[in-house]
């Protein structure tokens, strides 16, 4: 066996050394090269991609999960503040829904599970009303917790003492309760809203008004309803989800109009919007005629009084003519007047019913004070925005100039042409579009195959080369048989004399010396 072994090797060696030394080099070179491509490749394909999987763990939860993990063999990390664990991505989805189904993360609190950790028999009623209280902040921390803003929670209820004379709504529960919000996220008033009616209404005899609700930052959170109804912090929250509405209300429209010409994925909108919520309100006491043909009120009463009078005068008294006495008022019948005077007076009085009308009017909730719309569309060709013809951008920026103009018509201010068209922006580019974790999975594997490739290539480029090589060397080798020398030939029988063999060699020196000097060489060596 040995021998064989030592055939092999120096057959090895006799072929190795058939080789110059820039072929062994480079050999080697390609050798190596293809090598650590092989173990590149290996190492990224083999090794494990971990994903997060929890994270904000209290300390009791995070034990619990590790426990679980290492009892199920299954690989994890945890971060150096105990808080967060990873497992290995294909198992992410596995692991939490069996962490859930044992109810391992119970975010710091049991709820009332801590009754079925341990029996019933044998607890004091202090014992229970401990672990009932504890029960019950646990269920509100859950609760609470499932809040998208919510990271965490702290709740803790003091329940007032009950004894057999006592009313029981005599004395009332208090709460209080921490919360901690997460980075980037705002509680609106509903959501804090929401939070009191969950604590009021989930603890006996707990009024909103025994509850108190601060953030991590000890800003203190108070219900809409201890202040009467709306505070500023929810007009405000209001009037921006109005505005946000509109905008978003804006360019969905516009996205939806202009993605059915050019497509959906090849329009992006932009809406920027200022609104005015000053609100105005007036009374209006207006009275009108119900015919409004006359002008006239609505007859519900009328009242008619005639009075007549009769009067008889003197026969023999001398009177004279009214009025034209020295002392006489003119008209008036003389003192000393005479014949009979009559008088009629006829009254009406007529109760008419009007329309009075009070109006109490109160103005738009808001007015859109200022409106700018940007617009960027690919072009058909991306590499050309040209493509995109100044038809088409004339039509889009008069579509989105009526818009402008319709949006600020109750602005009570009149804008130019000029002035609405520089509120719309239309913008022809190509678009950058983000590559997902697929596909960049993907072209890392190109990238290896491609390295794996190249070495592949390299080796048979280097072995077809050294192949040529060996080829021309073995051509070389048979080549280099040496030739025979044709050596010039003096007829020496002819020659008579040896004057006619000097002037010969002397002939051949000049013309031909090489052939002279291969001459002699020949000479010397048949000598």
């Amino acid at each position: 066996m040995n021998e064989t072994i030592l055939q092999y090797w120096n057959k090895t060696k006799q072929y190795w050394n058939r080789y110059s030394k820039s072929q062994k080099i480079t050999f080697i070179s390609i050798l190596v090269l293809l090598l650590l491509s092989i173990g590149i490749i290996g190492y990224n394909m083999s090794k494990t991609e971990y994903s997060l999987a929890f994270t904000d763990l209290p300390p009791n939860d995070a034990a619990a999960i590790t426990g679980y993990l290492d009892t199920a063999k299954i690989p994890y990390k945890l971060s150096s503040d105990g808080k967060s664990i990873e497992v290995p991505t294909n198992k992410v989805a596995s692991v939490r829904i069996e962490v859930e189904s044992q109810g391992l993360n119970q975010n710091g609190s049991l709820g009332f599970a801590v009754f079925r950790e341990s029996g019933s028999f044998g607890i004091t009623d202090n014992e229970f009303k401990v672990k009932y209280a504890d029960a019950v902040q646990g269920e509100l921390q859950q609760a609470i917790n499932s809040i998208q803003a919510i990271n965490s929670s702290k709740v803790l209820i003091s329940m007032p003492e009950e004894f057999a004379f006592k009313k029981p709504e005599e004395e009332k529960a208090t709460a209080s309760v921490v919360l901690l919000v997460k980075t980037g996220y705002t509680l609106a008033q509903t959501q804090v809203d929401a939070i009191y009616n969950l604590v009021s209404h989930s603890v006996k005899n707990l009024p909103i008004e025994n509850i108190s609700i601060t953030n991590q930052y000890g800003e203190e959170l108070v219900s809409s309803k201890l202040n009467g109804g709306q505070n500023a912090t929810n007009v405000v929250t209001g009037q921006f989800e109005i505005n946000n509405q509109f905008r978003n209300d804006l360019q969905r429209n516009i996205t939806n109009l202009l993605g059915a010409l050019y497509g959906k994925d090849k329009v992006i909108v932009s809406v920027f919007s200022t609104m005015n919520f000053d609100q105005k309100r007036s009374t209006e006491n207006l009275v009108t005629a119900p015919n409004e043909v006359d002008m006239k009120g609505l007859e519900i009463s009328l009242q008619e009084a005639t009075s007549s009078y009769e009067s008889d005068g003197g026969a023999d008294a001398s009177g004279g003519v009214p009025g034209t006495g020295s002392t006489d008022v003119p008209g008036y019948p003389g003192s000393t007047g005479s014949g009979k005077t009559s008088s009629e007076e006829t009254t009406r009085t007529v109760n008419s019913e009007v329309n009075r009308i009070k109006n109490d009017i109160v103005s738009t909730p808001y007015v859109v004070k200022d409106l700018s719309i940007n617009v960027g569309i690919e072009p058909p060709v991306k590499e050309d925005p040209l493509s995109l013809t100044d038809e088409s951008k004339t039509a889009i920026q008069n579509a989105l100039t009526n818009i402008v103009r319709a949006a600020l018509a109750d602005n009570k201010v009149t804008y130019t042409d000029e002035e609405l068209t520089k509120k719309v922006t239309v913008i022809a580019h190509s678009f950058v579009r983000p590559t997902d974790g697929t596909a960049s999975k993907t072209q890392t594997y190109l990238i290896y195959g491609g390295l794996v490739l190249a070495a592949l290539a390299l080796g048979g480029i280097g072995a077809y080369v050294l192949m040529r090589r060996k080829k021309a060397q073995q051509m070389e080798e048979e080549m280099e048989i040496p030739a025979k020398i044709e050596l010039p030939t003096i007829d020496i029988e002819s020659v008579s004399n040896d004057n006619q063999m000097r002037k010969q060699l002397e002939t051949l020196a000049k013309k031909r010396p090489e052939d002279f000097v291969n001459l002699l060489r020949t000479w010397l060596v048949d000598e």
